[in-house]
């Protein structure tokens, strides 16, 4: 995981857990991250897409709540098996190696046992079992998983194994070839190969993201603005198989810090190409648009978005 055997997980990545809001809020069905960008947030935001998709959407009591995270969890492990095969990691009180000296002990990744499954719903049913493993604070949850994650299939891309069931390092679509000085042949470059049930929306000036990413299945996307993970959804399942809802929809925003008490509701504005022609003004859009606002149209082109009052998250 960090190239070598000295380095352990940092304070912010141990106290890392699923943790859901109060039961039965308005934001019972979110979780609480924090401040610290990338690793366990992003983690932990692609978990709460995943949670999203399942719920699409009404207030949770705590049972619900860990019920739906159990789904949520076992939902990727499983695709990381290949649909065949889950692992899950949990500590115990034994120690399964035996400290050497070129390995930093961390007092609970030297004392992890693996459960392998074989079945799907046997892969939910013992995680909702030790569901408070995972979300209690001071039970490592988020590191947890991404060793079950791992376990269940080595990987090179977290988040595409997290969203697909495939680590694949690219997230355009299907195979591309490069052909690099160093190298005499051309060389393949994996990409996602299938539309997930979970999306991923990125706005950057080198990588794009292609189709089968972000046009998921359920219409809930995980975004990576400025180096920070949050979601966007709808609660209308419609809006990816018909062209004409995308002329005007609802989008919800949570970027996952404690600071955000409601979903931020934004309504997006959007023509086809075939509709109207560009009327773009020019300039660097950049500075023109919210970071939101500009990941929102690398879905839809041209889109306006109307915060509805709500100031701008970032």
């Amino acid at each position: 995981m960090f190239g070598g055997t000295f380095h352990i997980f940092s304070y912010e990545w141990r106290k890392s857990s699923f943790q859901f809001r109060e039961p039965n809020s308005e934001f019972s069905y979110v979780l609480e991250t924090d401040r610290f960008q990338g690793g366990a947030q992003a983690i932990q935001m692609a978990v709460q897409a995943r949670i999203i998709r399942h719920l699409l959407l009404s207030e949770v009591g705590q049972r619900d709540q860990e019920k739906v995270l159990a789904a949520a969890l076992s939902d990727s492990l499983w695709l990381a098996g290949q649909e065949v095969s889950a692992t899950v990691t949990l500590v115990t009180e034994d120690y399964c190696i035996t400290p050497q000296l070129d390995y930093k002990l961390d007092n609970f990744t030297e004392r992890l046992q693996l459960f392998t499954f074989n079945e799907r719903e046997d892969v939910r049913r013992f995680i909702l079992e030790h569901i408070h493993c995972f979300k209690e604070e001071g039970s490592h949850g988020v590191i947890l998983f991404l060793y079950s994650l791992i376990c269940s299939r080595t990987v090179d891309a977290l988040l595409n194994l997290l969203l697909t069931g495939r680590g694949s390092p690219h997230v355009f679509n299907g195979m591309r070839y490069s052909q690099e000085d160093d190298l005499p042949l051309e060389r393949r470059l994996q990409g996602v190969l299938a539309r997930s049930d979970v999306g991923y929306l990125h706005w950057s000036r080198e990588q794009q993201v292609g189709s089968m990413l972000k046009t998921p299945r359920f219409p809930v996307w995980l975004c990576c603005i400025n180096g920070s993970f949050s979601v966007l959804f709808s609660l209308n399942r419609t809006l990816l198989s018909n062209w004409k809802v995308e002329q005007m929809f609802q989008l919800y925003y949570y970027h996952g810090q404690s600071s955000q008490k409601t979903p931020a509701r934004l309504t997006v504005t959007h023509s086809h190409h075939w509709e109207v022609k560009s009327t773009d003004s020019g300039g660097d859009p950049e500075t023109r648009y919210h970071p939101l606002e500009m990941t929102i149209r690398t879905k839809w082109a041209g889109a306006t978005i109307d915060w509805n009052g709500t100031a701008p998250l970032y």
